[in-house]
């Protein structure tokens, strides 16, 4: 699967009526952190089969970046049964990534 872009407008659909845990990544162009974050993400969306991986510009979707208290990025959000159940900041390794999408 490939990274699913959300905005506002997919949001619910995507995000909380997905029947899979849903990884979200916050981030922005100009963030290099993010920049490094990116590949991995992207990476593990062609892998992982049982988590939807998502993306949100927050410069893009300043609403979502408010509605889940987003200060500092890359943020990392986990969404299961359209609840958080985990969140962390910061550039991760593959495996770090894995284990938290699998928690």
């Amino acid at each position: 699967m490939a990274v699913v872009h959300v905005t506002t407008d997919n949001f619910e659909q995507e995000v909380m009526q997905s029947e899979k845990p849903v990884l979200i990544d916050f981030w922005a162009g100009w963030c290099g952190p993010c920049m490094m974050l990116g590949p991995v993400v992207e990476e593990l969306a062609e892998e992982v089969t049982d988590v939807k991986i998502c993306k949100v510009n927050v410069d893009e979707q300043m609403d979502l970046a408010q509605q889940f208290k987003v200060v500092s990025i890359p943020m990392l959000i986990l969404i299961k049964n359209g609840q958080v159940v985990a969140k962390d900041i910061g550039v991760k390794s593959k495996e770090e990534l894995l284990e938290f999408m699998h928690q």
